[in-house]
Parts: C-alpha cells; sequence; structure tokens
C-alpha cells in the first residue's frame, strides 16, 4: 500500500472542500434538514455537476469518472466532515454498485447515466433493522433477513410475466425522495424461498412512503409500503444476492469509516477552536492540563482510525478498473472485513470526539442552537444503522475464526 495521495486524489479532495465550505456551512445544513427531502438538491446538483461525485466510481461507458473506488471513499472524508445531507451513501455507495455488478447491460444503460449526472437518485430498501446483515457487517448475510419465506419483510411473486411485490420496509435511507427503489425480497415458498433484487419506481402505483423521524437528521429515513406493486427483477434468478451485497457492504463501511473519521475530525477542531477562546479563572480552558490530556487522547484515537480507514478505502477498491464487479471483490475483500473493522474503529473515534466535544462545549454543546449535538448523533446514528461497534468486531472475528478451538497433535 502506498500511504501517500495521488494528484488526482489531493484535487478532488481540495475542489470538494472549497465547495462545501461554500455551499454546506452550518445555516445551510440545518436549512436542508428542515425541507421535505432532507437535504439540498442545488448542493446535489453541484456535486454532479461541478465534481462529478455521484459517478465518480462509475465506468466512462455509463456516463461515470472511472476513478477506483478508492477515491471514492476519501472522498467521504470531505462530506463527513461537514455532516453533508446529500444521497450519496444511498445512491452511489448502497445502490449504483449492485446495478453495476448484477444488472442486465439494458438495465445498466438505462439507470446508470441519469445516476452519474445526478438526475436520478436510488435507495437500497431491506427489512428493518437488518442493513448491516444484509451487507454482511453483523452477521452472515444468509438471506433470512428478507422474511425467510414467512409473514414479515417483503414477498416477491410472478404475475403476468413480471413481478409482484408486497411487504413493508423501514430504515430506508433517502427512501422518501428516491426516484428509484431497488427492493430486497424473497420468492418462492418458505422452503424454496430465496432472496432476490428487484427495481421499483419511486412514484409506481402501491408505493407508500412515510419519511421516519430519525435520531441523525443528517441521514434522512423512511418507511416503505409495497402493495402489491409492479416490479423488474434486477438481473436474473441466477444471481448471487447475498454475495453481492457482501461485497457491496465491505466498500460501503470503509466508505462509512472515512466519513466517520472526517467528522471526529471536525469536531475536534471545533472543540480546540472553543477551548481557545472560552476563559475561565483568567485563562483559556484549553490551557489546562487536564483538558490538554482527554484532548490528546481524542486526537490519537482519531489518527489511529483515519489509518485504518485509509487502509480499507485502498484494500475495498484497490483495482482501478472500475467496470470490475462487486462480486468479484465480494471474496477477497469481505472475508477480511477490511471494511467492517475500520468502521468500528472509526465510529468508536466518533463517539469519542462528539462526547468530548458536547462535555468540553459546556451548556452550549447540549442545546440545538450548536453544531456539536448534530456530530453527536451522527455518532449514535451510525451505530444504530451499521453497527455497533461490538457486533462489527465479533462478526470479523467470527469470520477469521479468532476464537474457533482447534487441537493441535504433536
Amino acid at each position: 500500500m502506498d500511504p501517500g495521495f495521488t494528484a488526482e486524489q489531493d484535487e478532488i479532495r481540495r475542489t470538494l472542500r472549497e465547495l462545501l465550505h461554500k455551499r454546506c456551512g452550518p445555516e445551510e445544513l440545518r436549512a436542508a434538514l428542515n425541507t421535505p427531502a432532507g437535504h439540498d438538491p442545488a448542493l446535489w446538483a453541484a456535486l454532479a455537476e461541478q465534481l462529478g461525485l455521484p459517478g465518480l466510481a462509475l465506468p466512462e461507458r455509463y456516463g461515470g469518472v472511472g476513478c477506483p473506488r478508492t477515491d471514492l471513499a476519501l472522498a467521504a472524508e470531505e462530506t463527513g466532515r461537514v455532516l453533508a445531507p446529500t444521497p450519496l451513501l444511498a445512491t452511489s455507495v448502497l445502490t449504483a454498485p449492485l446495478v453495476l455488478a448484477l444488472g442486465s447491460d439494458a438495465q445498466r444503460a438505462r439507470l446508470l447515466p441519469p445516476i452519474t449526472d445526478g438526475a436520478l437518485t436510488a435507495a437500497l430498501a431491506v427489512p428493518a433493522p437488518a442493513l448491516a446483515t444484509a451487507l454482511a457487517l453483523t452477521g452472515p448475510g444468509g438471506g433470512d433477513w428478507a422474511g425467510g419465506g414467512r409473514a414479515g419483510g417483503v414477498q416477491a411473486r410472478p404475475a403476468d410475466g413480471g413481478w409482484r411485490l408486497y411487504g413493508e420496509t423501514a430504515q430506508v435511507l433517502d427512501g422518501h425522495s428516491a426516484g428509484l427503489l431497488l427492493v430486497a425480497a424473497h420468492t418462492g415458498g418458505f422452503v424454496r424461498s430465496r432472496t432476490l433484487l428487484f427495481l421499483v419506481a419511486g412514484d409506481a402505483p402501491g408505493v407508500v412512503r412515510t419519511r421516519q423521524t430519525a435520531l441523525d437528521a443528517t441521514r434522512p429515513q423512511a418507511r416503505v409500503q409495497l402493495r402489491d406493486v409492479e416490479a423488474e427483477l434486477l438481473g436474473d434468478e441466477a444471481a448471487d444476492v447475498p454475495r453481492a451485497l457482501a461485497g457491496a457492504g465491505d466498500f460501503a463501511a470503509a466508505f462509512l469509516a472515512c466519513e466517520a473519521v472526517g467528522a471526529a475530525g471536525r469536531a475536534l477542531e471545533r472543540t480546540v477552536e472553543h477551548l481557545g477562546q472560552r476563559v475561565q479563572f483568567g485563562r483559556p480552558i484549553g490551557s489546562f492540563q487536564a483538558v490538554q490530556h482527554r484532548l490528546a487522547d481524542v486526537y490519537v484515537q482519531i489518527q489511529a482510525a483515519r489509518s485504518a480507514a485509509y487502509y480499507a478505502a485502498w484494500a475495498t477498491g484497490r483495482t482501478k478498473d472500475a467496470t470490475k464487479d462487486v462480486t468479484e471483490d465480494a471474496t477477497d475483500d469481505a472475508t477480511d472485513d477490511v471494511g467492517g473493522l475500520a468502521l468500528a474503529q472509526a465510529l468508536e473515534a466518533l463517539r469519542l470526539a462528539a462526547s468530548e466535544g458536547v462535555q468540553l462545549h459546556g451548556g452550549i454543546g447540549f442545546t440545538w442552537e450548536h453544531e456539536a449535538h448534530l456530530y453527536f448523533k451522527r455518532a449514535a446514528g451510525d451505530e444504530l444503522l451499521f453497527g455497533p461497534v461490538h457486533r462489527l468486531r465479533a462478526h470479523a472475528a467470527e469470520r477469521a475464526a479468532l476464537f474457533t478451538r482447534t487441537e493441535v497433535t504433536v
């Protein structure tokens, strides 16, 4: 692994930081959260037009930039710094790679170009609270989370040469505003049931979407009801959906780890700024040795998490061929659980930085008027969606067989 950034990566990060500094300040962030969509469409359009961010890791033949997935993960550090409320995670990290990996040529040609230019947003819908399990971050990801052929989840049945879906999902990231839903559903009876992915238009008849009140408002979530909805199978019935989801999950974990590191770093910066200005007993609070020790502990944890996140970004996106299917990566990268372990460390660092930030800001840190609580809610919200930390590590240990008893004969 080369620990240095390429000139292209430095340029992407610099340009993205400048754009977000101008378009996603504290006031713009709060205004976006109060809109029905939960994000600023103008900011999303700017990210697509000026940087090509939605299609950064998609092939050029579909209108993408054709960069390795590492670049997209590293860009997440900048979006995490400002808690940018965009559909980037739901569209470009969770959904587009699955369309690229499993979709037919016609489906790729129809869906990926509008995703790359920002015209189409997408969301991955799996039954709540099974997102982390479906992505094989905290569980085996075998497919039983989708309903298992029993009541619950989403059921799919063939009808008139197509498919119809019936069921409900919750905690769907950006599901209330996405133009395309990628729904995981079970097909067949109990014995022969298996999980497949289906394409559903966001405004299709029978789709009822309701935005949910989420702990972290910067990650809008929705409850999606599917009432006998017409759907299109993604790819064919032979697709290995659990394996594809595991491959996508490992990269998603690396992306989220970089994002969490960016948020943790910014939370620490704001805390240091405050402690240098707030005076107590005739001197800045930051001059007290006990406070400095606490800040030093946070800094060390963030730096360790940043190293792990960078390695995960490199490991899960080390091929420069952006056309490589996620399923091809699933065997090597997902088996090592690089992304999951990096995510666990990054979430721990963010939780520490955010909680220390709230405490060291004093009473103002607990109020809605200050940003400190937003970083704390991001830390808690991500653990609820993709963790918790101890389950991420336990799953990695289980897959690595760290605690499996083996008998050694001499």
